[in-house]
């Protein structure tokens, strides 16, 4: 065996035993509800110094039934805090280098991610085409209605997905195609596992959903799943999931609201046909890519910077 793949870096680069990635699962969920309750807390002090009212302020952060650009951006930070908390955990937890998390050459690939970002782009533009010869009623991409005008409000959104989107996707992604990916690798020592269970935990995090949208979610964790593993790093999937949130949100602003959107339980399956061409396109363009490009996807187990002279754990 020449390399080992993303999924069982734990087991190779940092401190394993069974109880390490349960207890870190454990840890996580909670590091995750502390740091929502101090960016409350931070959303509380700048309300203060509006003069706002924070009882209303505090009480429409959770009030889905009508999204607010504050909310949004509540809700982009809360997720983006899994970014430090994921690498806290694989430091202190696992004893490894958190870059390793990133990638299995220990760092985001910056070139790689920029291409990443341009594959990305051709897949949504698949999308778009696609999803211009299905029906599209009750989905939040429905452009039937016109455009929506543009208001202060409508500012106010683009600003928040513009400056906090990118890293709530690339929250998300550490998280479940991060941690958990190498969690459940490592435990079950199964590519299939590490792909699966953490997508179908992806797709329940997101909440009540009708069948069609927990199906697209679903399929959505599946195919980033493979990505990591098949390119070596998150990269390739926080390119997905930062360019397909723009699109979704890019509609919602443009033709539908964004309570809409982010509450999308009136799901169609003529919604899976497009959203399928951008993560099949994609995969396939990332992957013939990846290779082209000579991307390392593997660990090399004797290299001496890896293990610092430890046995392999594999």
């Amino acid at each position: 065996m020449e390399g080992v793949n993303y999924h069982l870096v734990q087991r190779l680069v940092g401190r394993w035993a069974a109880w390490r990635p349960i207890l870190g699962l454990v840890v996580g969920v909670l590091l995750m509800i502390a740091a929502q309750l101090a960016l409350l807390i931070g959303f509380v002090v700048v309300f203060v110094a509006q003069g706002a009212d924070v009882g209303d302020r505090v009480e429409a952060l959770s009030d889905t039934s009508h999204v607010t650009p504050s909310q949004l951006a509540y809700l982009n930070l809360s997720l983006a805090a899994a970014i430090p908390v994921v690498l806290l955990v694989t430091w202190a937890l696992h004893r490894m280098p958190p870059g390793w998390v990133s990638s299995v050459v220990g760092r985001l690939r910056w070139r790689w991610m920029a291409v990443t970002f341009g594959l990305a782009f051709v897949a949504l533009l698949a999308t778009v085409v696609v999803g211009s010869f299905v029906p599209a009623a009750g989905d939040p991409a429905d452009s039937s209605g016109g455009v929506n005008s543009w208001t202060d409000t409508t500012r106010d959104f683009v600003i928040v997905i513009v400056l906090l989107t990118p890293l709530q996707a690339a929250g998300e992604e550490y998280a479940f195609r991060g941690y958990l990916t190498q969690a459940f690798g490592g435990l079950f020592r199964s590519r299939v596992a590490a792909v699966l269970v953490p997508a179908v935990l992806f797709a329940l995090a997101h909440g009540a959903q009708d069948p069609p949208v927990f199906v697209d979610r679903l399929a959505f964790g599946i195919v980033a799943g493979v990505l990591v593993i098949a390119t070596g790093g998150l990269e390739a999937g926080i390119a997905m999931h930062v360019l397909n949130n723009f699109l979704a949100y890019g509609f919602a602003l443009a033709f539908s609201d964004m309570t809409t959107a982010l509450n999308p339980t009136g799901g169609s399956w003529w919604t899976l046909p497009t959203t399928l061409t951008q993560s099949l396109v994609y995969l396939a363009l990332a992957i013939w890519a990846a290779r082209r490009m000579g991307v390392r996807t593997a660990v090399d187990r004797q290299a001496p910077n890896v293990l610092e002279g430890s046995e392999p754990r594999v």
